[in-house]
């Protein structure tokens, strides 16, 4: 945020400092709840607190046994892998219908444009629980429900809608007369696609899939409704696990999860700024 310029009034002073106060309290409710974990996930005990030990930085409150159980138990391991099968192939399908979506979306002769829109963007908008039923009765009726491919399916449907927005933002700035040049160069409607629009709005398709990658990889409730035991995730054993039995386990999982969030977050940052700096270089 700019610094207040020295002409500045009272009032505009007031706002400016009442604004970071409120930025930072907003900062703080959503940021403490995690920090919170992180240090709980390495108690030496088998509980749910701060124990004596652990606030007097004592390092025998302290262990890594429940990353070892996360890592070494079966109870754990066979959730994660299934979310590693089903995640990057949701994303992949995600992409792939997102991205065509968008682009054929972003043409002006296209009727309905809006309506369509709407429609592929609903699973952003509808309540999960409603999408989650309506796949669970959809999937009985044509017995993909308790199968592998229903489930990824269903996060593909999940994640296309962030394919379909970023990948739409991404080709706001885009010139089409490149396109168009290298229509009268020769080259064809694929070839122009993988040589000329698609380095182009790359930035944005990744980031796209990043979204999706992490819809799929956190989703639960769906999975609960269309998955069966053969495909519980890692979300599923973790909601699982705090209803049946509190296990700090639960906690060095969501430590995985919150450092694989923050990975990707960077990422996201760095393929946006990448695509500003693309928007701004080329033509028009």
């Amino acid at each position: 945020m700019a610094a207040l310029p020295p002409y500045a009034s009272t009032g505009q002073k007031v706002w400016h400092y009442s604004y970071l106060v409120i930025c930072a309290a907003i900062f703080f409710f959503l940021i403490a709840p995690i920090l919170i974990i992180i240090p709980l996930s390495f108690n030496a005990e088998n509980f749910f607190t701060f124990t004596p030990e652990m606030l007097a930085l004592d390092p025998e409150g302290y262990s890594t046994k429940h990353y070892r159980d996360f890592f070494t138990n079966p109870d754990w391991q066979v959730p994660l892998w299934n979310s590693l099968k089903i995640a990057p192939v949701a994303t992949f399908l995600s992409v792939a219908l997102g991205t065509l979506a968008a682009i054929g979306l972003s043409q002006p002769h296209v009727p309905f444009r809006r309506a369509i829109m709407a429609i592929l963007i609903s699973p952003m908008i509808v309540p999960l629980i409603i999408s989650a039923a309506g796949m669970y009765f959809f999937y009985s009726r044509i017995g993909l429900q308790g199968t592998y491919w229903g489930v990824v399916l269903a996060h593909a449907a999940l994640g296309i809608p962030f394919v379909i927005i970023t990948v739409t933002a991404t080709l706001v700035g885009f010139d089409r007369s490149l396109t168009r040049a290298a229509a009268n160069l020769g080259a064809g409607p694929v070839r122009t696609f993988f040589k000329v629009q698609m380095p182009l709005i790359l930035p944005g398709v990744v980031s796209g899939g990043l979204f999706a990658f992490i819809t799929s990889f956190d989703e639960v409730v769906v999975v609960l409704f269309v998955g069966s035991a053969g495909q519980k995730t890692l979300p599923w054993q973790m909601f699982t696990g705090l209803r049946e039995q509190i296990s700090p386990t639960i906690l060095a999982a969501a430590t995985v999860l919150i450092s694989i969030s923050v990975v990707l977050l960077v990422t996201l940052e760095v393929l946006r700024r990448r695509s500003e700096r693309l928007r701004g270089m080329s033509p028009g």
